[in-house]
């Protein structure tokens, strides 16, 4: 089974094949993750890693789209996704222009069947996208880096994760960056 770093930049991974669409980078391989479809057979990679990379992709939402559907085609089940952004309310994010989109655990779990089907039920308004595509993923794990001066507090005891929760819905730069790993599920949840 493949390991793909897409999008490694100088970020090269050992045991991956190392992705980029700049050949300056001297990845393993060059290939435009915007342009479908992508080199690698259906169900052949075990594991993708993303880090600082599909923020840039995608401003266009079919194209967006298309990369999911990329992602859960080459995918095998129970394959592992790992991506790593800037949080959409914090100055890494805003000030680069190059980023086009922000990436949110809510939107990530859009791609999930069983939460879509959920939804339905309870007469929900999120686009069940994960039906609509036919592809799912379930949300593993959700990563945060606390910003200073919001860490040493949280860290200290002096705030809770209410808090941090709190100031995350008023405050830019309270976040840093977010890791979300995703779970590939083939077939796609049928309850």
């Amino acid at each position: 089974m493949l390991k793909l770093n897409l999008g490694c930049g100088h970020d090269k991974r050992t045991g991956f094949i190392n992705v980029d669409s700049q050949a300056a980078c001297q990845p393993d391989q060059v290939v435009d993750l915007e342009r479908f479809p992508w080199p690698w057979a259906d169900g052949s990679v075990d594991e993708i890693v993303m880090s600082h990379v599909l923020e840039h992709l995608g401003a266009d939402t079919d194209t967006y789209l298309g990369i999911i559907k990329e992602l859960y085609r080459v995918c095998a089940p129970d394959a592992r996704i790992t991506i790593t952004v800037p949080h959409p309310r914090s100055d890494n994010y805003l000030a680069d222009p190059t980023h086009v989109r922000p990436i949110t655990a809510m939107g990530l779990q859009m791609f999930n069947q069983e939460l879509n089907r959920q939804s339905i039920q309870e007469g929900g308004s999120s686009t069940p996208l994960g039906i609509y595509l036919n592809v799912d993923w379930a949300l593993e794990s959700s990563d945060v880096k606390i910003l200073e001066p919001w860490a040493s507090r949280f860290n200290g005891g002096q705030l809770t994760e209410d808090d941090i929760t709190l100031a995350v819905q008023n405050f830019y730069n309270v976040i840093g960056d977010c890791t979300f790993v995703m779970r590939i599920r083939k077939p796609a949840f049928a309850g």
